[in-house]
Parts: C-alpha cells; structure tokens; sequence
C-alpha cells in the first residue's frame, strides 16, 4: 500500500484524496492501485500560493488554515465536487499525501501499514504515536476475532499491542475476549460497530480527535467556530432578549434598546387584601 507521487500537481493529488476518501468512508472500497511505499513518505507542509498570506480585516487568519477548514465544511456536509474544487482552484490541499495514504490504509485494514505511516506522519508526541497505534492495532485485534483467527488475534495482543506498555487495563480486557468470546461484545468500545465499514470509519474519527489538528483538521471545525462566534456576540449584547434561532449570520447580532419593556401597560393598586 503506498501513496500518491509526491511529483503530480496538488490539484492531482487532491482529486485522489479528497473524493475518495469521502466514498471509503461510506463503506465503499478502492478501485485504483497505488504504488510505492508508504514508508518511503516524509510529512510535508501543504503548498500554497498565498504562503503566510492572511485574510480578513484585522489580518490574524491564516489564508490556508481558512481554505483547508472551509473544504472541510463542504465535506462534511456532502458537498464533494465543491470541496474537490476549492481544493484545486485554491491549490491547497485538505491534508498532505502521507495523511491521505494513512487515511486509506486504515479505511481498507492496511494495519501494519498504518502504523507504519502513522510513525513516518512527523508526530513528535510518543504518547499519541502509541496511543494512536493502540487504536490501530485493537481494530485488527476485534478484526480477527470476528474472523474467528483467535490465534493470529493473541499474536496482536501479545506481540503489539501488549508492548506499547499503556492502557494496561484494556489490555486485561481484551485478554479476556479471547478466553470468553461472549465477553468480546462487552469489550468492544461505541467505535467498534458490528458493520467492519462503519467500525473502521468510527476508528478514523477516535484517530482525528487523537491527532494534532494541525495534521487532521477536526469534524464540524467551522460549525464550531460560527457557534462560538454567535455565542460571544449574544453574551456581549447589552440589551439581549430574543431567541437564540432568531440570531442571523448575515449581521452581528445586537438587540435595539425599544426591544426592552419601558413603560407601564397596567397598574394595580391594592387596599388591603382588594385590588383595585
């Protein structure tokens, strides 16, 4: 399993990557073969025309950290050939080569593969490095169990996964999956779907959140930020009373002074326990 030549244009790169990668996630496979090795694959930064450039007013956002996050919001709401698009037209990629190539070994089960890739990805954090390999490394395990390869699922525990010396407590369990099968589905995490497409799809999405964003930008990153836009602009309205779905991205949110109750529309006047 190897990746992309590093020689082809980016917008050729991206046309592999980027729509591909969104079938895989489906559940679908590859039809195209790739060569070389992805070991021989080093990170690199993602080109760019703009290098450094920022955009906006106030000059503080980043012109490739903004394309890659939009390209991403296309895609994740189903928008492909937009994103492809962005991706060519603006010559920056959505992730590097070697990010792509890890992506689609673990989406086909390429495990050693990925692990190897995921050490050639320039990760300088050992923990998430072994963390991300215990990921990895359980999916084949839960794999070959299904598989009913019990033997080649004890040599992955013993072998692999036992040696990266963490998480031992779910080292224990996993352990006793082998001993008692039916302890197996008790074991196995939310990620872990009966549906081997599904399953290894949720263990893309456990590997992005365990990843530097820098190197896999997380899911509904923009949603996030617009969010977090519309949640400061609401805090800072001094005279706030509508409802947060009344709040519109097309201007800054800003409740009117005569929105505020500020005469009297009944009076009551009491004498004793009698209103009058």
């Amino acid at each position: 399993m190897g990746g992309v030549e590093d020689d082809e244009p980016a917008s050729k790169r991206m046309k592999l990557s980027s729509e591909e990668l969104i079938h895989l996630s489906n559940g679908s496979t590859v039809k195209e073969s790739i060569v070389g090795s992805s070991r021989d694959l080093m990170a690199r930064p993602l080109q760019s025309d703009g290098g450094e450039e920022v955009v906006g007013s106030k000059g503080v956002i980043k012109k490739v950290e903004f394309v890659r996050i939009i390209a991403k919001a296309l895609y994740s709401l189903g928008y492909r050939r937009s994103g492809a698009h962005l991706e060519e037209e603006s010559g920056i990629a959505l992730h590097s080569s070697i990010i792509n190539v890890f992506m689609r070994q673990v989406l086909e089960g390429d495990w050693d593969e990925s692990v190897a890739t995921l050490h050639n990805i320039g990760l300088t954090d050992e923990m998430t490095i072994k963390s991300a390999s215990f990921l990895i490394l359980e999916q084949k395990f839960f794999e070959f169990l299904d598989e009913e390869k019990v033997m080649d699922a004890l040599k992955t525990l013993r072998t692999e996964i036992s040696p990266l010396c963490i998480n031992h407590s779910r080292v224990r369990e996993l352990s006793l999956s082998i001993v008692s099968p039916s302890h197996c589905f008790t074991v196995r995490s939310p990620k872990q779907d009966t549906s081997r497409a599904r399953s290894r799809t949720k263990l893309l999405e456990e590997l992005q959140k365990l990843l530097p964003p820098t190197v896999m930008i997380p899911e509904r990153r923009l949603e996030h930020l617009v969010e977090q836009a519309l949640g400061l602009q609401r805090d800072a309205c001094m005279f706030h009373n509508s409802l947060d779905e009344e709040i519109s991205l097309f201007a800054d949110h800003q409740c009117a002074r005569d929105q505020i109750p500020s005469y009297a529309l009944q009076v009551r006047f009491y004498f004793g326990n009698q209103i009058l």
